[in-house]
Protein backbone atom coordinates (compact mmCIF):
# COMPACT_ATOMS: atom_id res chain seq x y z
CA UNK A 1 0.00 0.00 0.00
CA UNK A 2 1.29 3.51 -0.78
CA UNK A 3 2.13 5.83 2.09
CA UNK A 4 -0.26 8.79 2.35
CA UNK A 5 1.52 11.90 3.60
CA UNK A 6 -0.53 14.90 4.85
CA UNK A 7 0.47 18.53 4.40
CA UNK A 8 1.78 18.98 7.95
CA UNK A 9 4.35 16.19 7.50
CA UNK A 10 5.32 17.51 4.07
CA UNK A 11 5.98 20.97 5.50
CA UNK A 12 8.01 19.49 8.34
CA UNK A 13 10.16 17.51 5.90
CA UNK A 14 10.61 20.52 3.65
CA UNK A 15 12.20 22.45 6.52
CA UNK A 16 15.15 20.03 6.34
CA UNK A 17 15.68 20.59 2.57
CA UNK A 18 17.22 23.39 0.51
CA UNK A 19 15.13 23.18 -2.67
CA UNK A 20 17.09 25.77 -4.68
CA UNK A 21 20.01 23.57 -5.78
CA UNK A 22 17.63 20.67 -6.38
CA UNK A 23 15.44 22.68 -8.74
CA UNK A 24 18.53 24.09 -10.44
CA UNK A 25 19.80 20.54 -11.05
CA UNK A 26 16.40 19.63 -12.46
CA UNK A 27 16.40 22.54 -14.90
CA UNK A 28 19.90 21.65 -16.10
CA UNK A 29 18.93 18.00 -16.58
CA UNK A 30 15.79 19.05 -18.48
CA UNK A 31 17.70 21.31 -20.88
CA UNK A 32 20.29 18.58 -21.38
CA UNK A 33 17.59 16.17 -22.56
CA UNK A 34 17.76 13.84 -19.56
CA UNK A 35 14.13 14.36 -18.51
CA UNK A 36 11.01 12.99 -20.15
CA UNK A 37 8.10 15.45 -19.80
CA UNK A 38 4.93 14.79 -21.84
CA UNK A 39 2.65 17.70 -22.78
CA UNK A 40 0.71 19.32 -19.93
CA UNK A 41 -2.75 17.95 -19.23
CA UNK A 42 -5.19 20.77 -18.66
CA UNK A 43 -8.80 21.53 -17.81
CA UNK A 44 -10.10 25.11 -17.81
CA UNK A 45 -13.38 26.04 -16.13
CA UNK A 46 -15.45 29.19 -16.57
CA UNK A 47 -18.18 29.12 -13.92
CA UNK A 48 -16.64 29.43 -11.42
CA UNK A 49 -13.28 30.35 -13.01
CA UNK A 50 -10.54 27.81 -12.46
CA UNK A 51 -7.99 25.54 -14.04
CA UNK A 52 -6.44 22.15 -13.33
CA UNK A 53 -2.99 21.12 -14.52
CA UNK A 54 -1.66 17.58 -14.73
CA UNK A 55 2.14 17.58 -15.04
CA UNK A 56 4.19 14.43 -15.04
CA UNK A 57 7.47 12.93 -16.10
CA UNK A 58 10.70 11.26 -15.05
CA UNK A 59 14.44 11.74 -15.05
CA UNK A 60 16.14 8.96 -16.99
CA UNK A 61 17.76 6.25 -14.85
CA UNK A 62 16.14 7.62 -11.68
CA UNK A 63 14.21 5.71 -9.02
CA UNK A 64 10.82 7.42 -9.31
CA UNK A 65 8.39 9.01 -11.71
CA UNK A 66 5.90 11.63 -10.61
CA UNK A 67 2.38 12.68 -11.57
CA UNK A 68 1.17 16.00 -10.16
CA UNK A 69 -2.38 17.35 -10.15
CA UNK A 70 -2.74 21.01 -9.19
CA UNK A 71 -5.80 23.24 -9.31
CA UNK A 72 -6.52 26.93 -9.01
CA UNK A 73 -10.10 28.13 -8.45
CA UNK A 74 -9.86 31.88 -8.06
CA UNK A 75 -13.21 32.63 -6.41
CA UNK A 76 -12.54 30.18 -3.56
CA UNK A 77 -11.42 32.85 -1.06
CA UNK A 78 -14.92 34.36 -1.30
CA UNK A 79 -16.26 31.18 0.31
CA UNK A 80 -13.42 30.73 2.78
CA UNK A 81 -11.35 28.24 0.79
CA UNK A 82 -7.80 28.52 -0.55
CA UNK A 83 -7.59 29.07 -4.30
CA UNK A 84 -5.01 26.31 -4.83
CA UNK A 85 -5.10 22.58 -4.18
CA UNK A 86 -3.47 19.40 -5.42
CA UNK A 87 -1.37 16.34 -4.74
CA UNK A 88 1.75 14.49 -5.95
CA UNK A 89 1.82 10.78 -6.82
CA UNK A 90 5.22 9.07 -6.63
CA UNK A 91 5.70 5.77 -8.47
CA UNK A 92 8.64 3.39 -8.67
CA UNK A 93 10.43 3.72 -12.00
CA UNK A 94 11.50 0.08 -11.61
CA UNK A 95 8.13 -1.61 -10.94
CA UNK A 96 5.43 1.00 -11.56
CA UNK A 97 4.17 0.65 -7.99
CA UNK A 98 2.65 3.69 -6.32
CA UNK A 99 4.97 4.41 -3.39
CA UNK A 100 3.57 7.62 -1.93
CA UNK A 101 0.70 10.09 -2.17
CA UNK A 102 1.79 13.54 -1.04
CA UNK A 103 -1.39 15.40 -0.08
CA UNK A 104 0.33 18.76 -0.31
CA UNK A 105 -2.85 20.76 -1.14
CA UNK A 106 -0.86 22.68 -3.77
CA UNK A 107 1.84 23.73 -1.30
CA UNK A 108 4.74 22.05 -3.11
CA UNK A 109 3.64 23.61 -6.39
CA UNK A 110 3.72 27.01 -4.72
CA UNK A 111 7.16 26.35 -3.26
CA UNK A 112 8.75 25.09 -6.46
CA UNK A 113 7.28 28.05 -8.37
CA UNK A 114 8.73 30.51 -5.87
CA UNK A 115 12.08 28.72 -5.98
CA UNK A 116 12.12 28.99 -9.78
CA UNK A 117 11.51 32.73 -9.45
CA UNK A 118 14.48 33.02 -7.11
CA UNK A 119 16.67 31.03 -9.50
CA UNK A 120 15.74 33.34 -12.38
CA UNK A 121 16.65 36.37 -10.26
CA UNK A 122 19.91 34.78 -9.16
CA UNK A 123 21.18 34.59 -12.75
CA UNK A 124 19.33 37.43 -14.50
CA UNK A 125 18.53 40.22 -12.05
CA UNK A 126 20.75 43.30 -11.72
CA UNK A 127 23.64 43.02 -9.30
CA UNK A 128 22.21 45.88 -7.21
CA UNK A 129 18.49 45.52 -6.57
CA UNK A 130 17.22 48.82 -5.20
CA UNK A 131 13.59 47.72 -4.94
CA UNK A 132 11.63 44.52 -5.61
CA UNK A 133 8.22 44.84 -7.23
CA UNK A 134 5.54 42.19 -6.78
CA UNK A 135 2.35 42.12 -8.83
CA UNK A 136 -0.03 39.86 -6.96
CA UNK A 137 -0.65 39.98 -3.20
CA UNK A 138 -1.68 36.35 -2.76
CA UNK A 139 0.17 33.26 -1.60
CA UNK A 140 2.62 33.25 -4.50
CA UNK A 141 3.32 36.95 -4.05
CA UNK A 142 4.39 36.19 -0.50
CA UNK A 143 6.46 33.10 -1.34
CA UNK A 144 8.31 34.78 -4.21
CA UNK A 145 9.57 37.41 -1.80
CA UNK A 146 10.63 34.87 0.83
CA UNK A 147 12.72 32.89 -1.65
CA UNK A 148 14.12 36.00 -3.38
CA UNK A 149 15.65 36.94 -0.06
CA UNK A 150 17.76 33.79 -0.20
CA UNK A 151 19.53 34.85 -3.41
CA UNK A 152 19.42 38.66 -3.56
CA UNK A 153 19.96 41.54 -1.16
CA UNK A 154 17.34 44.27 -1.42
CA UNK A 155 15.71 46.92 0.71
CA UNK A 156 12.29 48.17 -0.18
CA UNK A 157 9.44 46.16 -1.71
CA UNK A 158 6.47 47.61 -3.59
CA UNK A 159 3.43 45.39 -4.05
CA UNK A 160 0.41 45.79 -6.31
CA UNK A 161 -2.89 44.13 -5.41
CA UNK A 162 -6.56 44.23 -6.29
CA UNK A 163 -7.78 46.21 -3.29
CA UNK A 164 -6.62 47.82 -0.07
CA UNK A 165 -7.91 44.99 2.10
CA UNK A 166 -5.72 42.48 0.27
CA UNK A 167 -2.73 44.82 0.36
CA UNK A 168 -3.11 45.61 4.06
CA UNK A 169 -3.07 41.89 4.86
CA UNK A 170 0.01 41.41 2.67
CA UNK A 171 1.87 44.28 4.32
CA UNK A 172 1.01 43.03 7.81
CA UNK A 173 2.15 39.47 7.05
CA UNK A 174 5.38 40.39 5.26
CA UNK A 175 6.48 43.17 7.59
CA UNK A 176 6.23 40.59 10.38
CA UNK A 177 8.92 38.67 8.47
CA UNK A 178 11.21 41.69 8.31
CA UNK A 179 10.38 43.12 4.87
CA UNK A 180 9.88 46.84 4.23
CA UNK A 181 6.62 47.01 2.24
CA UNK A 182 4.93 49.73 0.21
CA UNK A 183 1.62 49.03 -1.51
CA UNK A 184 -0.14 50.42 -4.56
CA UNK A 185 -3.25 49.95 -6.67
CA UNK A 186 -1.39 51.13 -9.79
CA UNK A 187 0.88 48.66 -11.66
CA UNK A 188 2.78 51.62 -13.16
CA UNK A 189 4.05 52.46 -9.65
CA UNK A 190 5.73 49.06 -9.47
CA UNK A 191 7.52 49.56 -12.79
CA UNK A 192 8.62 53.04 -11.74
CA UNK A 193 10.11 51.98 -8.40
CA UNK A 194 11.49 48.46 -8.93
CA UNK A 195 14.33 47.04 -11.01
CA UNK A 196 13.39 43.44 -10.12
CA UNK A 197 9.73 42.69 -10.80
CA UNK A 198 7.82 39.43 -10.27
CA UNK A 199 4.30 38.98 -11.68
CA UNK A 200 2.23 36.23 -10.08
CA UNK A 201 -1.43 36.72 -10.93
CA UNK A 202 -4.02 34.81 -13.00
CA UNK A 203 -4.60 37.90 -15.16
CA UNK A 204 -5.87 37.53 -18.70
CA UNK A 205 -4.93 41.13 -19.58
CA UNK A 206 -1.43 42.63 -19.50
CA UNK A 207 -0.60 44.39 -16.24
CA UNK A 208 2.81 45.81 -17.21
CA UNK A 209 3.17 48.08 -20.24
CA UNK A 210 6.34 48.23 -22.31
CA UNK A 211 6.75 52.00 -22.03
CA UNK A 212 6.87 51.72 -18.23
CA UNK A 213 9.88 49.38 -18.17
CA UNK A 214 13.18 51.14 -17.54
CA UNK A 215 16.70 50.01 -18.54
CA UNK A 216 18.26 47.65 -16.04
CA UNK A 217 15.00 45.93 -15.09
CA UNK A 218 14.54 42.19 -14.74
CA UNK A 219 11.02 40.73 -14.92
CA UNK A 220 10.04 37.22 -13.87
CA UNK A 221 6.51 36.26 -14.95
CA UNK A 222 5.05 33.15 -13.31
CA UNK A 223 1.28 33.68 -13.49
CA UNK A 224 0.53 32.91 -17.14
CA UNK A 225 0.54 29.12 -17.10
CA UNK A 226 -2.35 28.63 -19.56
CA UNK A 227 -2.89 29.90 -23.11
CA UNK A 228 -5.46 32.51 -21.97
CA UNK A 229 -3.42 34.21 -19.26
CA UNK A 230 -1.13 37.18 -19.84
CA UNK A 231 0.58 39.55 -17.41
CA UNK A 232 3.06 41.33 -19.72
CA UNK A 233 2.52 43.64 -22.66
CA UNK A 234 4.05 41.66 -25.53
CA UNK A 235 5.93 44.78 -26.66
CA UNK A 236 8.16 44.34 -23.59
CA UNK A 237 9.92 41.56 -25.48
CA UNK A 238 11.09 44.04 -28.12
CA UNK A 239 12.99 45.86 -25.36
CA UNK A 240 14.47 42.73 -23.78
CA UNK A 241 18.02 41.72 -24.57
CA UNK A 242 17.56 38.31 -22.92
CA UNK A 243 14.41 36.17 -22.87
CA UNK A 244 14.50 33.02 -20.75
CA UNK A 245 11.90 30.28 -20.29
CA UNK A 246 11.81 27.10 -18.26
CA UNK A 247 10.65 25.03 -21.27
CA UNK A 248 10.94 25.98 -24.94
CA UNK A 249 8.25 23.47 -25.86
CA UNK A 250 5.77 24.81 -23.32
CA UNK A 251 6.56 28.40 -24.30
CA UNK A 252 5.19 27.68 -27.75
CA UNK A 253 1.72 26.92 -26.35
CA UNK A 254 1.29 28.95 -23.14
CA UNK A 255 2.67 31.88 -21.19
CA UNK A 256 4.10 35.26 -22.09
CA UNK A 257 6.36 34.06 -24.91
CA UNK A 258 3.37 32.32 -26.50
CA UNK A 259 1.51 35.65 -26.58
CA UNK A 260 4.60 37.50 -27.82
CA UNK A 261 5.10 34.98 -30.62
CA UNK A 262 1.56 35.65 -31.80
CA UNK A 263 2.21 39.40 -31.60
CA UNK A 264 5.46 39.07 -33.54
CA UNK A 265 7.57 40.68 -30.81
CA UNK A 266 9.84 37.71 -30.19
CA UNK A 267 11.17 34.71 -32.12
CA UNK A 268 11.88 31.28 -30.64
CA UNK A 269 15.47 31.66 -31.86
CA UNK A 270 15.81 34.54 -29.36
CA UNK A 271 14.67 32.43 -26.40
CA UNK A 272 16.82 30.22 -24.18
CA UNK A 273 15.95 27.74 -21.41
CA UNK A 274 16.91 28.50 -17.85
CA UNK A 275 18.74 25.18 -17.60
CA UNK A 276 21.21 26.50 -20.17
CA UNK A 277 21.51 29.81 -18.31
CA UNK A 278 22.44 27.95 -15.13
CA UNK A 279 24.98 25.79 -16.93
CA UNK A 280 26.60 28.52 -19.05
CA UNK A 281 27.48 31.90 -17.53
CA UNK A 282 27.64 33.44 -21.02
CA UNK A 283 23.82 33.17 -21.13
CA UNK A 284 23.33 35.31 -18.02
CA UNK A 285 22.94 39.07 -17.56
CA UNK A 286 26.06 40.76 -18.83
CA UNK A 287 25.30 44.46 -18.20
CA UNK A 288 23.45 46.41 -15.54
CA UNK A 289 21.35 48.31 -18.08
CA UNK A 290 19.96 45.22 -19.84
CA UNK A 291 16.24 44.46 -19.72
CA UNK A 292 15.74 40.74 -19.10
CA UNK A 293 12.59 38.63 -18.95
CA UNK A 294 12.01 35.14 -17.54
CA UNK A 295 8.72 33.49 -18.49
CA UNK A 296 8.13 30.49 -16.23
CA UNK A 297 5.14 28.27 -16.98
CA UNK A 298 6.17 25.48 -14.60
CA UNK A 299 7.79 22.22 -15.71
CA UNK A 300 7.24 18.74 -14.31
CA UNK A 301 10.93 18.37 -13.48
CA UNK A 302 10.38 20.90 -10.68
CA UNK A 303 7.64 18.68 -9.25
CA UNK A 304 9.84 15.63 -9.62
CA UNK A 305 12.75 17.21 -7.77
CA UNK A 306 10.83 18.69 -4.87
CA UNK A 307 8.55 15.68 -4.28
CA UNK A 308 11.50 13.25 -4.43
CA UNK A 309 13.37 15.35 -1.89
CA UNK A 310 10.41 15.41 0.49
CA UNK A 311 9.82 11.68 0.13
CA UNK A 312 13.49 10.86 0.72
CA UNK A 313 13.57 13.09 3.79
CA UNK A 314 10.49 11.35 5.18
CA UNK A 315 11.98 7.91 4.59
CA UNK A 316 15.18 8.90 6.38
CA UNK A 317 13.38 10.48 9.36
Amino acid sequence: MPVIVPLEEIQKALRTIDPLPLIEEGFVAYSAGRVVVPPVGEMIFENPPGDVHIKYGFIRDDDLFVIKVASGFYDNPKIGLPSGNGLMLLFSQKTGELEAILLDEGYLTNVRTAVAGAIAAKYLAPRHVRCVGILGAGTQGRMQLEYLRKVKAFGEVIVWGLDNEELDAYRRDMEALGFKIKTTLEPADVASAANLIVTCTPSKKPLLRADWIRPGTHITAVGADTPEKQELDSAIFKKASRVVVDSLRQAESRGEVFKALAAGTVRMSDVVEIGRVIADERMRRSAEDEITVADLTGVAVQDIQISKAVWNALRLA
